[in-house]
This record gives C-alpha cells, sequence and structure tokens, in this order.
C-alpha cells in the first residue's frame, strides 16, 4: 500500500508538471484574458490535467492514510504533501469560479514546489507519538493546511497584479523586492537540488554528541555540517567539523539544510538570471499583459475572505482544543502558536486594511504576498530551525 501511495504522488507530481507548461501555452495563445473569459484547447487540457493530479494526489493521501492507520499529516512530508494538494484544490474551485488559466499558470509552480520540498524529507511511515494520538491532530492540521492554501491562491493573484502593475524598465524598491519573492521561490528549488546532489553522491556524516545530561547522541547530516550543536563533545567521524556552534534553542543540524539551501537558490538563481538577462519578474511581465488588474485583485481579496475564517478555525480554535487534549493547556507561547498567531494577526490586518482604510490594488497585493512570505516562514523556519513542542514535525 506504501509503494502505490508513493506512485500516485510521483504520477500527480508529473501532472501538475505538464499541466503547467499547458497553462504557459494557453496564455501565450489568448488573445484576450477577461473574467469569465472562455478557455482554449491548451487551456482546458491543463485544468484536465490538473484535475486528473489532483485526484492522483488524493489517492496518495487516502492509500497513505491506511497504511499508516491514521492521517497523514505527522510530519513535515506529510504535511506539506497535503498542503500542496490543499493548494491545487483551492485553484481548482477558483478557476471554476473565475474561469482564468492564468492564475493556474501562476499558482501550479508553487504547488510543484510545495510538493518537491516536502519529498525531501524521510517519508517513511512511523508510529505516532502520545502526543499525537487524538482526531483533534487531524482536523486541526488538515484545517488549517486547507486555510493556508486558499489564502496561498490569494498570493498567487497578488503576484500577478505586481509583475503587471509595476515598471521593470526602473530598478527601485518595488522592482527588488519583488525580485526578492521571485529569489525566495528559486531558493526552495534549490533546496531540492542540493538535497538531490547529495543524495545521488549518498552523503553521511555522523557525530557523536555528548548533551548537557551526558547522554550520547548521534546526529546525522546528510549536507556537509556549516552549523553544529550547542554545548556538546562533537566528534566528527568524517574529519570535517561544523564550523558554528548554535545556541540550544535552535536546530542546528536543520538551520544547517535552510543555509545550504540558501547556497543553492543563490547559484541557481545566478544560472537562471545569465539565461534571462534580466530579472524574473521582468521575464513573467508579458504573459500578464493582457489581464484586467482589478479581475486579479478581486481574486485576491475574495481568497482572503474565504482562506481567512478557515484558517482560524483550524490554526486556532482546533489548535487550541487539540493542544488542550494532548499538554493540558491551551496555550503556552510554544513558537509554533507563536506564528501561528502572527499570520492570523496579519490577515486581520489584512481585512482591516482593506476595508477601513481603503487598501486595493497595489498595497493589497504586497499584502496578500507578505502574507504567503509569513506562511512560508512559518512552515519552514519554524518548524526546521527554532526548537519546540511542534519539533517533531521536523
Amino acid at each position: 500500500m506504501a509503494t502505490i501511495s508513493s506512485n500516485l504522488l510521483f504520477i500527480a507530481f508529473i501532472l501538475y508538471l505538464i499541466a503547467t507548461l499547458f497553462y504557459g501555452g494557453s496564455i501565450k495563445s489568448k488573445k484576450k484574458t477577461n473574467e469569465k473569459a472562455e478557455t482554449n484547447t491548451w487551456g482546458k487540457i491543463a485544468v484536465l490535467l490538473t484535475i486528473a493530479g489532483f485526484i492522483s494526489q488524493l489517492g496518495y493521501f487516502i492509500t497513505r492514510w491506511i497504511a499508516a492507520g491514521h492521517a497523514p499529516v505527522s510530519n513535515m512530508f506529510e504535511f506539506t504533501t497535503f498542503f500542496g494538494m490543499a493548494l491545487v484544490g483551492a485553484f481548482i474551485v477558483i478557476y471554476f469560479i473565475y474561469r482564468t488559466t492564468l492564475l493556474g499558470l501562476f499558482t501550479m509552480p508553487v504547488a510543484i514546489l510545495v510538493i518537491a520540498y516536502a519529498s525531501m524529507f524521510p517519508r517513511e511511515i512511523t508510529p505516532l507519538i502520545p502526543a499525537l494520538q487524538s482526531y483533534w491532530l487531524h482536523i486541526h492540521v488538515t484545517t488549517a493546511a486547507m486555510g493556508e492554501a486558499i489564502l496561498a491562491i490569494s498570493f498567487a493573484a497578488g503576484l500577478i497584479y505586481l509583475v503587471k502593475a509595476i515598471d521593470q524598465t526602473k530598478a527601485n524598491k518595488q522592482t527588488f523586492w519583488l525580485e526578492m519573492v521571485m529569489f525566495s521561490l528559486v531558493t526552495v528549488l534549490g533546496f531540492v537540488a542540493v538535497s538531490s546532489v547529495f543524495s545521488a553522491l549518498d552523503y553521511h556524516a555522523k557525530f557523536n554528541w555528548v548533551d548537557k545530561h551526558d547522554n550520547q547522541v548521534v546526529m546525522e547530516y546528510k549536507m556537509p555540517a556549516i552549523t553544529g550543536p550547542h554545548d556538546g563533545d562533537l566528534q566528527s567521524t568524517n574529519r570535517f567539523e561544523p564550523l558554528i556552534e548554535m545556541p540550544a534553542f535552535i536546530n542546528a543540524k536543520k538551520l544547517n539544510s535552510v543555509i545550504w539551501s540558501l547556497f543553492g537558490g543563490l547559484v541557481l538563481y545566478g544560472l537562471i538570471r545569465a539565461v534571462l538577462r534580466k530579472r524574473i519578474a521582468a521575464a513573467l511581465k508579458p504573459l500578464v499583459k493582457n489581464i484586467k488588474l482589478d479581475f486579479v485583485d478581486e481574486i485576491s481579496y475574495r481568497s482572503v475572505l474565504i482562506g481567512f475564517p478557515v484558517f482560524t478555525l483550524g490554526a486556532l480554535i482546533f489548535a487550541m482544543i487539540w493542544a488542550q487534549m494532548a499538554w493540558s493547556r491551551f496555550w503556552g507561547w510554544d513558537p509554533k502558536e507563536v506564528w501561528a498567531l502572527i499570520t492570523w494577526l496579519f490577515y486581520a490586518a489584512f481585512l482591516h486594511l482593506r476595508l477601513s482604510k481603503g487598501w486595493h490594488g497595489e498595497k493589497s497585493a504586497w499584502l496578500a504576498v507578505v502574507g504567503f512570505v509569513i506562511i512560508m516562514f512559518n512552515l519552514v523556519a519554524v518548524n526546521l530551525v527554532i526548537a519546540g513542542l511542534h519539533s517533531y514535525a521536523g
């Protein structure tokens, strides 16, 4: 069953890749990109491939659930793949409301990056620790992921708005920060590339770490160690000592992966820029020339209107119920809890500024992009680097 599950996920990934190419073809061949526009043949094929991929990934989720005996959302691999599936599902719903394939061209690459990022984590099915043995965990995590996925649609629409609205012929703060968003997406791909390279080289480095309680701990690195753990007698088995010792609240091994990801992202971004000979955002601008700004602004806003209450239920209310059952308290200022609250406060401010202060258009698009950055920081940095009660997720 586990093998079938993995094969279904791989099939979904390939279908998403092919669908992205067809979304690109549908945009280039379309003369007009207005709301409720009729989808051409390329676009129809792209949507069918997306639906087929979603069904395949849903099959992965169900078969892995059967194999594991519990909802597969208990570690980074499972949660991130579910987040990717929820993102595709949210796009499919939005597409049938607004009928724009351009949104697919910007949404599907994000979903592909999320699933590729998930594939770099251990995929083994493991028993749940006691704190996770509750159906409220499944309700909390799946609802939170669906809320974040719907909010991610707002990011894709906001990104389309900014690519079209910002003048790419001038170098200023707007073009700089928009390109930083592009670089962040490339960095995720850099993580996948670096992890794949070291995996192909079968790189392993084991360190014998004596912690502050005099317990022998074996820490295995799959990338050369730049950062090492705090306050321990660290001895390398392959003569490569960590360059920097990290404080106790930082997960040195996972921070090491983040650093290598940034390095891989820089190299990959440099190669892309060398090929394009222009900023990535500038290269994307011809694809959005026919889109109406008010149209994508509406999609971005509606996505937040729908995603915010779903996220509120999953990441705060259901999370508090589960926390009470698992740790006998509703709130404990765990890093994950804090960043969930920060995310909620940000989108609450988004809606307030939109409704009360009239922050429409470009300001709203920037808020949608920043909100997604916060979501990804919560997913990547908080889960991987900062130690807390949710560290099992890494």
